[in-house]
């Protein structure tokens, strides 16, 4: 059966993506996430932003840029479910890799996956345990 929520309206649905979502539209990244696609989607979950220092993440809401190049980072082109994952690089939105491992569950420059291929209209969510920072 075919999903008819995008994947903001998805990880709003889903309810563990509050600041995620926060975020998201004080990025002004509403639009693009819920754009044709596809989209896959690194999505920290509350509790991975919460482990986040509260004057970092302040800081972060604050500055448009900075937040966007935090959010696109979780970003990759293209639907790819928990099994096609291959162990490497991966290209992301914003423009550098991901590392990818695939031993003992699925990871993303070491954050564990804890929920896979949520899917949506237009891509797909995996929720992860960790707010991602590129270098």
């Amino acid at each position: 059966m075919a999903t008819t929520h995008d994947i903001v309206d998805t990880a709003v649905a889903a309810g563990n993506f509050s600041t995620l979502v926060t975020a998201v539209k004080a990025a002004g990244l509403v639009e693009t996430l819920k754009g044709a696609g596809p989209f896959t989607v690194f999505a920290p979950t509350d509790a991975a932003f919460a482990k986040v220092p509260k004057a970092t993440l302040e800081g972060l809401l604050a500055d448009k840029a900075a937040l966007t190049k935090v959010l696109t980072y979780h970003v990759v082109a293209g639907k790819v479910m928990a099994a096609d994952v291959k162990a490497g690089h991966v290209k992301t939105v914003q423009g550098t890799d991901l590392a990818m491992a695939t031993e003992g569950g699925v990871t993303v420059n070491g954050a564990k996956v804890v929920a896979a291929d949520v899917a949506a209209s237009n891509g797909v969510i995996h929720a992860i345990d960790t707010v991602l920072m590129p270098k």
